[in-house]
């Protein structure tokens, strides 16, 4: 098993600052190269507390502030424009920064495109759901509307 920090938030396993045990294999082909994670040292309480301190920097300042943003997104729909072909299906797929970008435009609100989580890929145009996770106790469900572009 090896000892790792988290830099960034993954799945299932936790969120970045957090200090973990994983397989050999995981941390040594995945978490390390991709840079979600990197090796546990005693030297590594600094580094902790800064990942923690710039996370807390990103999360929404209060609860209230959180559950505004939560029923603003439950309530509306983000609408997306992406060039299509016959049938509906997309060229490619749309990606999280999209949805993001979509929210803001449409002022629904400043999301992070790492929190939010698509359950498939969305190659298909037509009505979709993803989530946002605003703080680590508090999740919303957007409907997302994929349209082609003319």
């Amino acid at each position: 098993m090896s000892k790792l920090i988290l830099t960034h938030e993954v799945s299932g396993l936790g969120s970045a600052g957090d200090v973990v045990e994983v397989k050999n294999g995981f941390a040594r082909n995945y978490l390390i190269p991709q840079g979600f994670a990197v090796t546990w040292s005693r030297g590594g309480e600094k580094q902790v507390d800064s990942i923690k301190a710039a996370r807390a920097a990103r999360e929404h300042a209060t609860i209230e502030e959180a559950q505004h943003l939560k029923q603003v997104l439950e309530a509306g729909t983000v609408t997306l424009t992406v060039k299509a072909g016959e049938g509906g299906r997309l060229f490619g797929s749309v990606k999280t920064a999209d949805i993001a970008d979509a929210a803001k435009a449409q002022g629904l609100g400043s999301l992070d495109k790492k929190k939010i989580e698509l359950t498939s890929a969305i190659k298909l145009t037509g009505s979709h759901t993803a989530t946002v996770k605003l703080r680590d106790d508090l999740v919303a469900t957007i409907t997302l509307n994929v349209v082609a572009a003319k």
